[in-house]
């Protein structure tokens, strides 16, 4: 299975060439990056054309992570363009370096939270942000025309250089608002699931070097996910019962390239991933007062906690860089997404599980409560998360007929269709990174925002039928 949008360029290992993520697949889509990245300079006149153009990569720990970083390179350097490898990596590191190297772009090979057989590139510009939804179409165009490829004398190198990690810690260190001293001087220990990807290499670090005491679970980067690597409860028993087992402060959950993030309570209960960034939006805002960005398929608990410090909270598109987006239209001083993705501007623009350690880490010191006690601080909700599969056709017509069917609703239609109820709201849009039909829903209750799902879903299947 082969899929392209906004989020890159995800598919399953092995098959037929695209019908899978293949080896011809891997060369024709980085050629096409490649050529967007050389088009890019062309165009402008400030570059620099006596060096090289220059491409950050960097892998998580899935199985065909070597393989497909070898091929993006060489791919790369076959165009002319200089490659600095970070190896095993994180995608908020590779965001980091982007700029920081002053490089023309750059590429994380992972497939977040799908498991081990799938791989992805996920696509970046000059400032370590995610391709915009018009740049990704030139670069699909170009993948798909006849490139050329440099001379001999030209040809692009690659460097490796596996210090990041390293400088990323140190960057989180040096925030304003992570104070390292209060948490050194809590004397925490933490249980941590790294699901065997680079997770395993960087959280553990980071809180070391925060002076917190690790108990590692799943934290070798072997790429043999443990369990299914979306960081959701029902994948996290392990983490849930080392927390108690070893009698933990909390327990931190991540993904395989570490841009989510979730904890684990005192008790094994589970924080809950919408409220990763609802936690660390409240503890930034009461020091640095602005607005707020989530999608559209977050908790409203954002927007209590934003109006609370006397924001404003704004939803926007499902997609890393549509909230980037919303977040620099709106000036908002935080944003991210409720499946545990962090995205703090003052750091960089896109999510970032460690700058989201040391946010929450501060805060939770600072307010001297259990975890547990710090979750029942804030307004409850239940998101219940269902999907169906993707029909071949009659899908916006059947949500148009949807949204006939509920006049009580108010109505956003920017991504899918949302609807905003008096007993919470439903969110019905597709997959970005899947082909399905996520239905999503929020309530009061578990039970109720079950029912509410399970209502809309069945509505829509009756509309497509």
């Amino acid at each position: 299975m082969l899929i392209q949008s906004i989020s890159g360029i995800r598919g399953t290992i092995g098959g037929v060439a695209g019908n899978g993520l293949t080896p011809p697949d891997i060369v024709r889509f980085a050629t096409g990056y490649g050529a967007w990245v050389l088009a890019n300079i062309a165009s402008d006149h400030s570059s620099n054309l006596s060096t090289k153009p220059l491409v950050v990569i960097g892998r998580d720990a899935r199985l065909s992570g070597a393989m497909v970083s070898d091929l993006v390179a060489a791919t790369l350097n076959s165009l002319g363009i200089d490659v600095i490898d970070l190896g095993l990596s994180t995608t908020p590191t590779v965001e980091l370096a982007v700029p920081e190297l002053n490089a023309d772009g750059g590429i994380i090979l992972t497939a977040s939270h799908n498991p081990k057989q799938w791989n992805a590139l996920k696509l970046l510009d000059n400032n370590g942000e995610f391709l915009s939804a018009a740049e990704g179409e030139k670069m699909l165009m170009l993948s798909d025309s006849v490139v050329d490829y440099a001379e001999v004398d030209d040809l692009g190198a690659t460097t490796h250089d596996g210090t990041w990690i390293d400088w990323h810690i140190k960057h989180v260190l040096d925030l304003d608002l992570v104070s390292a001293e209060a948490i050194r001087s809590a004397g925490l220990k933490i249980a941590v699931d790294a699901v065997n990807s680079s997770g395993g290499i960087s959280i553990p670090e980071l809180l070391e070097a925060l002076g917190v005491e690790v108990v590692k679970i799943h934290c070798e980067p072997t790429g043999e996910f443990a369990h299914n690597p979306e960081p959701l409860p029902k994948h996290l028993h392990d983490l849930m019962n080392a927390v108690v087992e070893h009698k933990c402060d909390l327990g931190i959950s991540v993904d395989p390239d570490v841009d989510r993030l979730c904890f684990v309570n005192e008790d094994g209960t589970f924080f809950g991933e919408e409220y990763t960034l609802v936690a660390v939006a409240d503890y930034v805002l009461s020091k640095t007062p602005g607005n707020t960005v989530s999608n559209l398929s977050s908790t409203r608990a954002l927007s209590i906690v934003t109006e609370k410090h006397g924001g404003s909270y704004t939803a926007s598109a499902v997609g890393e860089v549509n909230v980037v987006s919303a977040i620099r239209e709106t000036n908002a001083i935080i944003g991210g997404e409720g499946n545990g993705g962090v995205i703090y501007p003052t750091s960089h623009s896109g999510r970032d599980a460690l700058v989201g350690v040391g946010l929450f880490l501060t805060h939770y010191v600072s307010m001297g409560l259990k975890c547990s006690d710090l979750l029942a601080t804030y307004p409850k909700f239940v998101i219940e998360k269902d999907k169906l599969d993707l029909p071949e056709n009659g899908v916006d017509q059947a949500l148009q007929a949807l949204i006939e069917n509920h006049p009580e609703a108010k109505v956003n239609s920017i991504d899918g269709v949302k609807f905003d109820l008096d007993e919470g709201w439903v969110h019905l849009r597709r997959s970005n990174t899947e082909p399905i039909i996520r239905v999503y829903a929020e309530s009061e209750s578990a039970d109720s925002a079950k029912k509410l799902a399970g209502r809309f879903k069945a509505e829509l299947l009756s509309l497509l039928s």
